[in-house]
Parts: C-alpha cells; structure tokens; sequence
C-alpha cells in the first residue's frame, strides 16, 4: 500500500464551501481517538457553522450498532480507527455513496471500488522493544517470528483491541488461513495478553517483556509528553512488505440512512482535505496524514520509508479474523 499511498500526488486540493447549516447539526458515531475527532469537529464547526456531536465506541462496537440500527440509525457519519469496521458497515450497505471530488482526495488504494468511504489518516504497525535488553541484531526480522519458541514469554500485544485484529487480518490476507492460525496458536501459548497498546507499551519499558506489538503512535505521543511509559523504549519497523510493516488507514463514511447528507459528507470531505489533514501534521495524534499531497508530522518515519505490504483496506475481513483469534483462544 506504501507505493501507492507515495504516487499519484497532486496538488492538495482545498475543501469547497460547505453547504448552510442545519440547526440538527450532524452525528458522528466516533471510534477514533475522541481528541483527534474533536480537533477535526472543532475545527470544521468553526469554519461552516455546522454542529458536530461526537457518540463515542470502539470500532467493533459502533460498526455492529449501526448495522443493529439500520436505516434507524441516528448517525449521519462513521470514522473508525481502523478499516474492518468500515468493511462491515459497507457489507450491509448502510453507506451512502461519496461524491468523485471528495474520493479524489485520497489515493485510489485509500477507498473501496464502489466509492462508499475513503481513508482519512493511517498508523504503522512496530515493534516496541527494550532498548536496554535487545540490540537491533537480536530484533525479530519478521512478525511472523514471534512464532518461534525462542520468543516464548518474551513478546507482548493487546488482542482484544481493534488495532492487533487489523494486523491480523493483513496478516491473514498476506500469509493465508493456515500460517496465520498457527501463528495465532504461537501467540497464545508463547505472547503475553495486555488491554489496550499503551499498557503493552508501558509493560516494555518496565521490563515486563522485551517487545509488544503495537501501532506507531503511542510511542510518539508518549515521546512527546514525559516519556514517561517510553523512555527504555525505541521502535522496529519491520518493512520488507513484511505483515508486520502493515499500515492500517482510519476510515470515514456518510450513512444511507442520515437526514443531513450534505452536511455529513462536507465533513468527511473536510477531514480529507486540507483542514482535517494539516490537524495530523500539526496535531498531537501523530497519525499519519493520508491525502494526496498531504504531509504527516515531521517527526514520523516518512510513509515511503515503511515498505508496507501491498493490503486492500476493504478486503480485511474481521470475521474470519474474529473466528481464527477466537479458535486459538485469543479471545
């Protein structure tokens, strides 16, 4: 997907007026960070006049409420952390189709070929390690090392999260059904389950584990902070189009069933646009910016340095990756 997200960049096409504001506003059911969404909410309310209200949930939740909900659903818009979610509201289809200027936003592997949501920001998948106890020659070359019994107890994730079962399903995309499931069976005999990625950060730099995989973010949000859950800390990126070197892309979408469509998709197309991407760039969420000809923080390892492997965001499939993970007995 790096290649892809790295060409094809234009000029960075500037949001269009807005339409007039209704006094409803628009919902969006949220299920990324609440701080990112806000400055986007924030930002955009401020320059249209359009009213934003946040419903927060996971992106597991919030995918199944809506498709619990249906054309009742209250929400006019959808943004998840991750792409699997998106996948599943798409599959109902309770997603209204965007227009061609806001999809052009986005590189064409950013959104599905039937033009229902589009990617707004991604996050790379690493390797936390300690840098205290591992040097970079001792670093596992692959994700798919973690396998190995000489990782045994070593290694840590959160299998709960969202964010470890999209890197899950890139992986089963990449590797197949068989390899992943007995990677998966590896992890839970020889991996250590944490709730959330920055406990399984903080268990690194205590010395609880020597590694977690986790997404890029936490470390650098930490870094910008204290350091305090991050100071024995440093980052492997896996590259090599490596399942480990996966990025997953955030998504956002309009409900077929809002009453506000214009309003929803002006704010879809105002967090793709220059307004919601310069808040990546700029922002604390260290998320990486998405759009064509948009920048990411500088602080990050550059997009093209990452040599993702090559992952449709809408082929994930977080039902098979939900029956595999629970077989093995990860969840």
């Amino acid at each position: 997907m790096l290649g892809i997200l790295s060409s094809g960049v234009s000029s960075f096409a500037l949001a269009q007026a807005a339409p007039a504001p209704s006094p409803e506003g628009i919902v969006v059911y949220n299920a990324q960070h609440e701080s990112l969404t806000r400055a986007w909410s924030d930002a955009f309310t401020k320059e249209t006049g359009i009213k934003v209200t946040l419903r927060k949930g996971s992106d597991t939740e919030l995918g199944n409420q809506i498709v619990q909900e249906g054309a009742a659903s209250p929400a006019d818009v959808f943004i998840t952390e991750n792409s699997p979610a998106m996948v599943l509201v798409d599959n109902a289809g309770l997603f209204a189709p965007l227009s061609p200027a806001t999809l052009d936003l986005v590189p064409d592997a950013l959104r599905p070929a039937n033009g229902k949501w589009l990617g707004v920001a991604a996050r790379s998948t690493v390797f936390a390690y300690d840098k205290t106890k591992l040097s970079e020659d001792k670093l596992p070359k692959s994700i798919m090392d973690l396998a190995s019994p000489a990782w045994k107890d070593r290694w840590a994730a959160s299998p709960s999260g969202a964010d470890f079962q999209a890197i899950v399903g890139a992986m089963l995309v990449l590797k197949g059904e068989a390899e992943t499931a007995t990677w998966l069976k590896a992890m839970k005999a020889g991996s250590k389950p944490y709730r959330g990625n920055s406990v399984a950060m903080k268990a690194v730099n205590t010395g609880e584990v020597e590694g977690a995989v986790i997404y890029h973010y936490y470390f650098f949000g930490d870094q910008a902070k204290t350091a305090e859950n991050s100071g024995n800390v440093a980052l492997h990126y896996f590259r090599q189009q490596d399942p480990g070197a996966f990025v997953s892309v955030s998504g956002a979408g309009v409900l077929a069933s809002s009453k506000h469509k214009p309003e929803a998709e002006a704010f879809v197309k105002w967090v793709a646009g220059k307004g919601g991407q310069d808040i990546l760039r700029t922002g604390d969420s260290f998320e990486y910016a998405v759009a064509k000809g948009a920048e990411s923080n500088p602080k990050l390892v550059p997009l093209a340095q990452l040599d993702a492997p090559k992952v449709e965001p809408s082929k994930l499939d977080s039902k098979a990756v939900t029956e595999l993970m629970t077989k093995a007995g990860l969840l």
